[in-house]
């Protein structure tokens, strides 16, 4: 038998105290801003080969603390230097991640306190601040008023996605036990692959490849434009209903993440309208989610409200600040129309949980909005963003990208070697060679790159599937000067992959 240890001696962990924090704390916020600083001098992507930094770190953790000084070098030597620089004002590859000043400090605020805003009553200012705080988002992108008080933050698009197809599932069984054993996931060819993977965590499908005219997940061909084809919708959705199967949800995207080809929402709801009401006499009610993720911020712009349209006939939608609204990842705004759908999809109540306020149903808890039960407190790096900058200054780092991406398009096409894939979507702009290969148009792509400077990314085009280079500003410290040393960049190397081997 083990003698008891004495409550009062037991060992001491290495605790910070307050002072240790406040000079550590200076420290990495002073690193922090000397990244913010220098960043735009390192390349955009790490050299070193894959496991360079496995290689270099401790096959086991230390039994002892380690000091400070040792952690900082590291985090300088080895995390720093291969990393993808995201914040890099030459990152021009995915719709960026965006962070600000303002953000991070709300990020330090919401870790300092710490608090789970699983319940109303385990943190009140955080769910009531959220609450708050979409409401301020849905009047800013001038959303339908069915949303106010519909609003919670989710981690990602992806999970809204996952979300939305849960609570449509629960209402159609809700009025038919059997719906769900009938239903039909639609969504584009040009959809987000979240949607697919949302439809295979919901056992809709078993794989990425469970899709197709057999299948509970049909992907319905695109416009030229890369937009939902409403002729193929609607041979689909006859299809469904011959197989005596029901739409059970509808994923259309305002900006898709390929090309920011956005879906005519409003037709999609009128052709599944139709089509149900001819097949049962009555009203559809199966869940049409508007995914916004990238291109529905800039609707915080009056002149880009249409990109949200869609909100109008959407049961649900959602938007990422962190994508482009300077919020630090993660932050993705997820607003439906009907609650009880959603919170009763979701929703468990041991008794550990059980209180007064939830009880009275007088209070929000947003554990019934998500599928974790802890959540941290995202509203409040958002509320510090929207204060620093107010709406017109959010709207201004909008309407600098997008005037930025004009620029660049119109230096597209006033150079012989290179042509726009598609018209410019807002900040997003798709080229590739003239006349090209696609190995031709994937060594542009290398070529440019290898530069270090920038990072581009590619797609493959709708229609004809062929390789295509996307540009997209987006970065919290990128300047003009960046964009137009991007296009002598790209320029250079168009002409240099255009004229042959030799110039290789």
């Amino acid at each position: 038998m083990h003698e008891q240890a004495d409550p009062a001696t037991t060992p001491t962990p290495n605790h910070m105290t307050p002072d240790e924090f406040r000079a550590e704390g200076h420290r990495m916020v002073d690193a922090i801003a000397d990244y913010m600083r220098t960043v735009e001098s390192m390349p955009v992507t790490p050299a070193e080969p894959p496991g360079s930094v496995l290689d270099a770190l401790p096959d086991r953790a230390p039994e002892n603390p380690e000091p400070w000084d040792d952690i900082h070098r590291d985090l300088d030597r080895l995390i720093v230097p291969n990393l993808t620089h995201w914040q890099h004002p030459g990152f021009f590859a995915y719709f960026s991640c965006n962070a600000s000043g303002p953000g991070i400090l709300g990020e330090i605020a919401s870790a300092g306190l710490n608090v789970n805003g699983m319940l109303w009553s385990t943190s009140p200012a955080a769910t009531e601040l959220e609450t708050r705080v979409l409401d301020w988002c849905r009047d800013a992108f001038d959303l339908p008023e069915a949303f106010t008080g519909n609003g919670v933050i989710q981690g990602t698009a992806s999970e809204a996605t996952l979300i939305a197809l849960l609570a449509a599932r629960h209402r159609a069984r809700s009025a038919d036990p059997h719906a769900a054993e009938r239903a039909v996931l639609l969504t584009s060819t040009q959809a987000h692959s979240s949607v697919i993977k949302a439809a295979m965590i919901a056992g809709l499908a078993e794989s990425p490849d469970h899709h197709g005219p057999d299948t509970r997940v049909r992907l319905i061909a695109t416009d030229p434009d890369g937009s939902m084809d409403r002729d193929d919708l609607a041979r689909t959705v006859a299809a469904v209903h011959a197989e005596g199967r029901e739409v059970l949800m509808v994923s259309a995207t305002a900006g898709t993440t390929g090309t920011g080809a956005t879906d005519d929402a409003e037709a999609i709801r009128e052709t599944l309208e139709r089509a149900h009401e001819s097949e049962h006499g009555a009203p559809w009610r199966g869940w049409l989610h508007l995914d916004a993720a990238w291109l529905g911020v800039a609707a915080i712009c009056p002149e880009h409200r249409t990109v949200l349209a869609g909100a109008r006939v959407a049961d649900s939608l959602c938007v990422n600040p962190h994508k482009w609204l300077l919020t630090n990842f993660d932050c993705d705004l997820f607003w439906v129309r009907d609650r009880d759908a959603l919170t009763n999809a979701l929703s468990i109540t041991p008794e550990y949980l059980r209180n007064q306020q939830s009880d009275a149903g007088t209070v929000i808890d947003y554990r019934d909005w998500q599928i974790p039960l802890g959540r941290r407190f995202r509203a409040l790096k958002l509320w510090f963003v929207i204060r620093h900058y107010g709406l017109e200054g959010l709207r201004a780092h909008i309407r600098r990208h997008i005037a930025w991406a004009e620029w660049f398009a119109e230096q597209i096409t006033t150079d012989p070697t290179l042509e726009l894939v598609c018209p410019r979507r807002a900040a997003l702009v798709c080229f590739r060679l003239v006349n090209a290969t696609d190995e031709q148009n994937k060594s542009l792509l290398t070529r440019i790159n290898a530069s270090g400077e920038i990072f581009l990314s590619h797609t493959a085009a709708p229609g004809d599937g062929r390789h295509a280079i996307r540009f997209v500003p987006g970065a919290t410290s990128t300047e003009f000067r960046h964009v137009a040393r991007a296009w002598e960049i790209i320029r250079e190397a168009a002409h240099k992959t255009a004229a042959g081997p030799a110039n290789r």
